[in-house]
């Protein structure tokens, strides 16, 4: 039940004591706010990677031909490795378990983009229907790509948010048509993607209307895959070695030339960063754990020289009658609401500081720096027991004392 006379009682104690009071808030709040700096700078860092990998799917492989460096089978170095559709067929067949969505890939640079007056120029890229789980992107109007359209070769399109933001304003780009180096395409849809303004500028068609278009053969530029979710990352990097492996052999190039066939592997720098983080945490908990036990042990050191301090005081009360509990309760709710409001301080202070320098730490690779309230409550709440605990230790051992040894105590 709430005892009013016991609130007006711990008020006038704690105002007859600021220096006191202070020293306590202080040493619970400064722990909550650094508690809560450093979780939130490690929230930073670790959106940074996310960020870093938004653009595309984390189980994502791209695989691009480029020049031998090395002599091989009567071969010179310096050969420019060039895939071909056939190359397609070649990796699906013997990669089927493997792979779950692929696609290869032409690219066409600094293509003119006309809409009425407004025109632009981007990278189109003709592409598979599965190219979508690849770079992640999400359809915000119409469709994406169908194997109809790749069927028939239609001249259609899906454009990026941006795309569509350059040259159509405000006005939607469904279903009108956009003229690219001086052919007509229509807009079957328009997306976002995840990888920001950058990714939301290009243009996808279809692969075969694509090669029809901008190559006299069945050359292609790359391809694009992810692998079965089904594998661990150790058996995705070994999947892709593998592919490199067997494509090296039917273009006869040397095993150990690392030019020739460039591979991106996205399960390489997952795994990097899922090591990376995982140290993170482990540095980070280390510290914030040693953060609340310096702030514990302050506490405690404070509750017993506040005790000592009212030793002579506890003895009044104990000779007018106080009751060794209502002793213990008056010193531990005491310390429990000093912890609580210093605790909450902090807390509210920390965020604050996080959103206020949030924008700025951005130059040091740590973006948008949070912390789950969860976790500093949860920091707050082990504050308060070791307020309690550290409160109700001394308090218990001055309500033995009796109340002569009491008021002669210096």
């Amino acid at each position: 039940m709430f005892d009013l006379d016991r609130w007006q009682e711990i008020f006038q104690t704690l105002s007859k004591n600021k220096l006191r009071t202070v020293l306590s808030g202080f040493t619970i709040a400064f722990a909550i706010l650094l508690f809560t700096l450093l979780f939130g700078i490690g929230n930073g860092l670790k959106n940074t990677f996310a960020q870093q990998f938004a653009g595309d799917s984390d189980k994502s492989v791209y695989i691009r031909g480029g020049r031998t460096t090395k002599p091989f089978k009567g071969l010179q170095s310096g050969r420019r490795i060039q895939f071909k559709n056939d190359d397609s067929k070649f990796i699906n067949e013997n990669f089927e378990n493997e792979i779950e969505f692929f696609s290869p890939n032409v690219e066409r640079f600094n293509v003119l983009t006309i809409y009425k007056g407004e025109q632009n120029r981007y990278v189109v890229r003709g592409v598979y229907p599965d190219y979508q789980p690849l770079e992640s992107a999400v359809i915000e109007q119409g469709r994406f790509l169908s194997y109809l359209d790749l069927e028939k070769k239609s001249k259609v399109v899906a454009i990026g948010r941006m795309v569509e933001k350059d040259l159509f304003g405000k006005f939607s780009a469904l279903g009108k048509n956009i003229t690219m180096d001086g052919i007509s395409y229509k807009v079957i849809g328009v997306f976002s993607d995840p990888g920001g303004d950058r990714d939301e500028r290009f243009i996808y068609t279809p692969f075969t209307t694509a090669q029809g278009m901008y190559r006299t053969n069945d050359y292609l530029d790359r391809f694009g895959l992810t692998y079965n979710p089904n594998l661990s990352v150790d058996e995705a990097l070994a999947f892709s070695s593998q592919l490199t492996k067997l494509l090296k052999e039917k273009h006869n190039i040397h095993p150990r030339d690392q030019a020739a066939i460039r591979v991106q592997n996205y399960a390489e720098g997952t795994r990097n960063v899922q090591q990376f983080m995982g140290v993170l945490n482990v540095i980070i908990l280390f510290i914030g754990i040693g953060t609340l036990v310096a702030g514990i042990i302050g506490i405690s050191n404070i509750m017993v020289y506040i005790v000592k301090e009212r030793t002579k005081e506890l003895g009044i009360r104990k000779s007018l009658g106080a009751t060794p509990r209502s002793i213990i309760g008056m010193i531990m709710t005491e310390s429990i609401f000093i912890t609580a409001l210093a605790g909450y301080a902090g807390l509210m202070i920390g965020i604050f500081s996080l959103k206020a320098i949030g924008s700025s730490l951005e130059d040091y690779f740590i973006v948008n720096p949070s912390v789950e309230t969860y976790v500093v409550v949860g920091a707050t709440i082990v504050l308060i027991i070791a307020g309690t605990i550290a409160g109700y230790i001394p308090a218990k051992r001055a309500a033995k004392i009796k109340p002569i040894e009491a008021l002669n105590a210096n």
